[in-house]
């Protein structure tokens, strides 16, 4: 997510300082409330409100995707990439029979176990209004990653099945995330959400060595103590998913192939699009906060608008769908999102911090500033500014 060191915050004083601004003192220890923050310096105030409060962890809501991984890059200056986890949405459409990227689905699901993490977990998930529409796949909340380390104890066989179980493909080489490969007492894997693939060398059962190695020679680099390694795939066999599409074959019959490959137990690419019809449960992220949770939206209003746009294209997709697969157009499709009055519903127990624009009203809690110019060709002056 970001070129600094996972601990590093360049700009973390800067944060600490906004924390006294009229404005944010004015909404601290309120359950709900609404501030006005201009665009320029709304990743600041963010990183100071994370500051100004105890409770864990903090969801920032966004109107858009692009919008949370710009806000989440930005806040690891100010708290520190560690802290921050940006929640991503499918790549995909509904219905779409592609597979969303492996980054997309490893990061969803390592976010969902840092979460219950008590030593590791994010201070922050930054999402989009898809991503935190979109239902959760059976079992993803509580699966837990392989985890390797040095000197441990490990079955290489069974680790080869964890892999195919997890999605991971096998191949001769591995030069792609979700790929791993094994050779003699050696295995490769590129884990779905690191940068570099790891080498694991074995001696008998236990794990000699753990490297990183070069996709362009596969020569090993550093070394390295311990990984996780999350999930290739969001959509596992796991949860009665399996039998539940042996219940489709005959309920469905007009998707009897993917049925019959689900039921079996096959991977294959655009198996995440069957998502809706092989759970029941509509279970979303912010459904796992816990009571000391707190959520801050930013542009609410543009977020009801994604939610309500996102929903009705998903609508018009399932109609459009309903002719070619020889399926009443009359009887709904299962969804791939819920309803927006899930996370917007003012019964919602989690206490929330509304970001806007401007303010509604002349005395209503704000932060002003402006921007400034463009810096060219000078680092200094910057430094020089914020100092």
């Amino acid at each position: 997510m970001s070129a600094l060191s996972p601990t590093s915050r360049p700009l973390g004083v800067l944060a600490t300082h906004i924390v006294s601004e009229p404005g944010i003192e004015a909404i601290a220890g309120q359950r709900d409330s609404v501030l006005a923050v201009p665009e320029v310096a709304r990743a600041a105030v963010l990183a100071a409100l994370v500051n100004n409060t105890t409770r864990r962890p903090i969801v920032i809501a966004t109107p858009t995707g692009t919008m949370a991984q710009s806000i989440a890059e930005d806040l690891a200056a100010f708290l520190g990439a560690d802290a921050i986890e940006f929640f991503p949405s499918w790549e995909t459409l509904p219905f779409e029979r592609v597979s969303p990227a492996v980054l997309t689905m490893g990061s969803r699901m390592r976010t969902m176990w840092r979460m219950r993490q008590r030593d590791s977990a994010p201070a922050v998930i930054v999402a989009g209004t898809r991503a935190l529409l979109q239902k959760l796949a059976p079992g993803s909340i509580t699966l837990e990653p392989i985890h390797i380390a040095v000197g441990s104890t490990l079955n290489i066989d069974a680790l080869c099945e964890q892999l195919v179980h997890c999605g991971y493909r096998r191949e001769t080489i591995v030069e792609h995330r979700g790929e791993f490969a094994r050779r003699g007492a050696i295995v490769d894997i590129f884990p779905s959400t690191d940068d570099e693939p790891i080498r694991v060398d074995m001696w008998g059962d236990d794990v000699e060595r753990l490297t990183h190695f070069t996709v362009a020679d596969q020569r090993s680099t550093d070394d390295i103590t311990s990984i996780e390694i999350f999930p290739a795939r969001e959509l596992l066999y796991v949860d009665g998913v399996q039998e539940r599409a042996r219940e489709l074959i005959a309920s469905e019959p007009w998707g009897r192939e993917q049925w019959e490959r689900l039921s079996e137990g096959q991977i294959f690419d655009g198996m995440e699009s069957w998502l809706p019809w092989l759970t029941e449960s509509d279970d979303l992220l912010t459904d796992h906060l816990g009571d000391d949770a707190l959520v801050i939206m930013v542009e609410p209003r543009r977020m009801g608008e994604r939610a309500r746009d996102l929903l009705a294209e998903e609508d018009d997709l399932a109609k459009a769908l309903a002719a070619s697969w020889a399926r009443d157009e009359n009887v709904s499709f299962p969804r791939l999102h819920v309803e927006a009055d899930r996370i917007f519903s003012s019964g919602n127990r989690t206490p929330t911090v509304s970001v806007i624009p401007t303010a509604e009203s002349v005395d209503g809690p704000a932060v002003p500033a402006s921007g400034w110019g463009p810096i060219v060709h000078d680092p200094m002056s910057f430094v020089r500014r914020i100092n």
